[in-house]
């Protein structure tokens, strides 16, 4: 195959979603904090001008780039959403819209690239909290730079793990009295990226969420030593029929297999 028709490496795909995400972080930050006008979407989510502005930057941004590359967004999806295609960018402009719109912290552009179903590379940038994290297939995961891995869960300590406190009550009696429930994060994907670093050892998802809430946030926690699975232990595809998926467990090690374990024997979810 000559070398100008081979698909680009993942670092080079992380390289450039970096580069893009980066300036989209910086279009988003004009608004943060600054009443960006705000409407409700279908199903009474809500979407800011903020969401509009990134989305539109990033899909011309990425797509002049990747002309031939499929497109999932949050807030566009055209015929590149189901028409064959081995790459995908999958692509939420804000992941916590809620936290931005508030004036809180905790949110970020998520950009990921998907072969096949699978993510090949992925980025998480934080602007209101200076963090970039991100990874690509098979060369770890990272925060500012600096390699993370999941929490190391040898010893007695409590078990931080994000949930609805409304849940605890649904937890096995032994299970319930080794967790301490984490305050909501209002970024699934920021959530997920807590699991990677090591700031929580886990979380439930409850049904609903996205392909764009996930994909790059999947392959982050993946390359740090971890995984988000069905309920079945089965690991997500991206870019199929629908962008929605069930309940999920994020965790690694033995605690994926007990999260699970919780999750077949109650009713959460």
């Amino acid at each position: 195959m000559p070398e100008a028709d081979k698909p680009a490496t993942p670092e080079a795909e992380l390289a450039l979603i970096r580069a893009v995400a980066e300036e989209a972080g910086r279009i988003a930050m004009r608004y943060f904090g600054r009443n960006p006008e705000v409407w409700l979407k279908e199903g009474q989510s809500p979407v800011s001008e903020a969401d509009m502005a990134v989305d539109a930057y990033l899909k011309d941004a990425l797509l002049t780039e990747r002309p031939d590359y499929g497109w999932i967004s949050e807030e566009t999806i055209d015929d590149r959403a189901v028409m064959a295609r081995r790459r995908v960018f999958v692509v939420d402009p804000i992941d916590g819209t809620r936290a931005f719109i508030a004036g809180k912290d905790m949110w970020c552009v998520s950009i990921g690239i998907v072969e096949d179903g699978r993510p090949l590379a992925g980025v998480l940038d934080c602007p209101a909290r200076r963090e970039v994290v991100e990874a690509s297939l098979g060369a770890g995961a990272r925060q500012n730079g600096r390699e993370i891995r999941v929490a190391d869960l040898a010893g007695g300590n409590r078990l931080k793990i994000a949930m609805a406190r409304s849940a605890l009550a649904l937890l096995p009696e032994d299970f319930r009295e080794r967790v301490e429930p984490y305050p909501y994060v209002p970024s699934l994907a920021y959530r997920i990226a807590m699991v990677a670093r090591g700031e929580i050892a886990g979380t439930f998802v409850r049904p609903n969420s996205h392909d764009w809430d996930l994909a790059a946030a999947d392959l982050i926690l993946a390359e740090a030593g971890g995984k988000v699975v069905t309920a079945a232990a089965e690991r997500l595809r991206y870019g199929g029929p629908t962008h929605k998926h069930g309940t999920l467990v994020a965790a690694s090690g033995e605690l994926l297999d007990e999260m699970l374990g919780v999750v077949a024997q109650t009713a959460f979810g």
